[in-house]
């Protein structure tokens, strides 16, 4: 493992390395977007050039395609896919129930989609990720950007009726204009605090006129790889009932941090 690296993002590292373990030849990949997600599309790259690894990656986001060309990673869209095997990602937040919060990077819709259309959904985090309940993080609402203010104005009207500890709504903004999702949309992110019933607020949410998707994932989590800034993983398979624990300790690759 380098020792220049930061423990958080040597957690991210060892919790992404791991990961990988679940992807074999021939498979179908989802690819998910952000910084944990970014060392595992590394990680495989790394397996393609080395091991000889033949798979096919499906990202989901534009960066992701790059990175993933990058190193060497065979991409496809969706449409030619049509189903994945696998899909590993990242996430902003996690619960005991391995409910979600995504969208930090921008990418919620596709990385939904890309889920959803999976056999099983990996993710990779962490250990700060994990949260007793969800909200702490603003949750990402993706809305068209016709009437967005309206959209925006709905929802804080909605959030009266809801669980939650916070209101406030903001939006997304990438300098001094609002930053514009793959799908030419924007995000409003909703600094809840907490939320109360998840599926409640999930629901509601996609009800509003203008909302296109929002960044609560529940019940599309299978197994969750924490990693922690000692090289320890944990892994948890839901489905299973299973929590296995280890700890992982690599070289420097230089093919894998060249790039860094």
């Amino acid at each position: 493992m380098p020792m220049d690296l930061s423990p958080i993002d040597k957690a991210k590292f060892v919790a992404a390395k791991r990961a990988v373990d679940y992807v074999e030849d021939g498979m179908r990949v989802g690819l998910g977007t952000g910084s944990t997600a970014a060392w595992m599309v590394r990680c495989l790259g790394e397996i393609i050039r080395e091991e000889g690894l033949n798979i096919t990656g499906v990202p989901t986001s534009s960066r992701t395609a790059d990175l993933a060309r990058n190193v060497g990673i065979n991409v496809i869209s969706l449409d030619e896919a049509k189903w994945l095997d696998l899909t590993i990602d990242g996430a902003d937040e996690f619960d005991a129930d391995l409910n979600l919060i995504k969208g930090g990077g921008g990418a919620l819709l596709q990385e939904k989609i890309v889920a959803t259309a999976s056999d099983r959904m990996i993710v990779i985090a962490d250990v700060a990720k994990e949260v007793a309940a969800l909200g702490a993080f603003p949750l990402p609402v993706e809305v068209i950007p016709f009437g967005w203010q309206t959209s925006k104005a709905l929802i804080e009207e909605t959030l009266v009726n809801m669980d939650v500890l916070g209101q406030n709504t903001t939006l997304r903004m990438n300098g001094d204009t609002p930053f514009v999702t793959d799908e030419g949309n924007y995000i409003l992110d909703l600094h809840l605090r907490r939320i109360s019933n998840a599926r409640q607020l999930s629901l509601v949410m996609n009800q509003v006129p203008g909302v296109v998707e929002n960044g609560l994932f529940l019940d599309i989590c299978d197994v969750v790889v924490i990693g922690g800034g000692d090289g320890t993983v944990e892994v948890r398979d839901i489905n299973e009932g299973t929590v296995e624990q280890d700890k992982m300790d690599f070289t420097e690759s230089d093919n894998l941090f060249a790039d860094l």
